[in-house]
């Protein structure tokens, strides 16, 4: 999928009632030609873009400010598998670094039409595990002229947390966010968020961890096109191996706690038990799912085959061998913190960049 629909980082105002801001306006990329709508009143001109590359995806998102959150102008996403064959070569294919200089070049383009006047461009796991990550990052700032930076897996944690404050219910003491990547998975403790005069709030860091498992390494370790239910328990159980530390340290009550995800497992999951004809960011993002309702959709995607997976307009050819490993992860977290809901964020690392930056311009009145 090349361009998404919806757009933006909802306003929250009068924090700390529940967000019930506005959405997007519809596609991101609009029509050559198209004037950008009439800016309110003080509203600052610099635009903003962030760019995410990781395992699986590179997402780019161009935005302005707009009230306590922003307006998305355009933005971008293509699979591009970066990390593909990195945990038994240890290496960044060449095939996969033309996918990536292919799409890169076509977020430089965007950036560079819309003006972007500030960027942050980040790559992470795949970059971070392989040989030749400097490398190919070398390479991409010869052939394509963007600097990457590559993160820690800190920063990714932070980012994700900073991006998805919008969607923690105020009325809880906390959340358990997690974000299932390509090649590596964070979760964060976060308590009630910290109220700011403007803007969106900001995260209340309580503990994190990243482990170095997602779901292009748990597919290619266990395999992705045909998952038995021991395939798939072995996946569950590596998982929770790797995050048992942080269940012991931050698993208490979770009675006033729910969980908020962010990646392409949980909106695939969101979309198949919404049974969308066609994925629809403006129905997923910010929607609430039950436990049950959550068992019920890995059940099924357990029940179907490679085939079937593929037909799901939710899913598709690019996701089918991926999407089971995804719901093995999330089943670990689950059974590691078994909160009664669940919501579903499609917003993450790009969104926490756009807030970071804003706030750091004092676009919000913040400085």
């Amino acid at each position: 999928m090349e361009d998404e629909a919806g757009g933006g980082l909802d306003p929250v105002p009068d924090w700390p009632r529940p967000d019930r801001g506005r959405r997007g306006r519809g596609p991101y990329a609009r029509q050559g030609g198209e004037r950008d709508s009439p800016r309110e009143a003080g509203e600052p001109r610099e635009t903003y873009a962030a760019l995410d590359l990781g395992t699986n995806n590179c997402r780019l998102l161009v935005a302005r400010p707009a009230g306590n959150g922003f307006r998305v102008i355009d933005a971008f996403s293509r699979i591009i598998r970066l990390g593909e064959g990195i945990s038994a070569s240890g290496r960044i294919s060449e095939a996969a670094i033309e996918r990536a200089v292919s799409a890169l070049s076509v977020c430089r383009d965007k950036m560079r039409h819309r003006h972007a006047g500030r960027a942050r461009l980040i790559a992470t796991e795949a970059c971070r595990a392989a040989e030749n990550g400097d490398e190919f990052r070398s390479r991409v700032l010869g052939e394509v002229g963007l600097d990457l930076e590559i993160i820690d897996r800190k920063t990714e944690a932070s980012l994700a947390a900073t991006g998805c404050t919008p969607l923690i219910d105020p009325e809880v003491d906390g959340v358990i966010l997690f974000d299932i990547g390509g090649g590596s998975s964070e979760l964060v403790r976060l308590g009630p968020c910290t109220p700011m005069r403007r803007g969106p709030p900001g995260p209340s860091i309580q503990g994190w961890v990243s482990v170095p498992l997602g779901v292009v390494t748990l597919a290619e370790r266990h395999g992705g096109h045909h998952v038995t239910r021991e395939t798939f328990e072995a996946m569950i159980g590596e998982v929770a191996q790797r995050i048992a530390e942080f269940a012991a340290a931050h698993g208490g009550d979770l009675a006033r706690m729910h969980l908020l995800g962010t990646s392409g497992t949980v909106t695939t999951i969101a979309g198949v038990y919404l049974k969308l004809p066609r994925y629809d960011r403006r129905r997923v993002d910010g929607c609430w799912l039950d436990d049950g309702q959550v068992t019920d959709v890995v059940q099924a995607l357990l029940d179907m085959s490679y085939e079937e997976r593929v037909a799901n307009a939710c899913i598709g050819p690019e996701r089918a061998d991926l999407v089971l490993a995804g719901c093995a992860i999330l089943e670990a977290i689950r059974r590691a913190f078994p909160c009664e809901r669940l919501r579903v964020a499609d917003r993450g690392l790009r969104e926490g960049m756009l807030v970071q930056m804003m706030r750091a311009d004092g676009v919000w009145g913040d400085r």
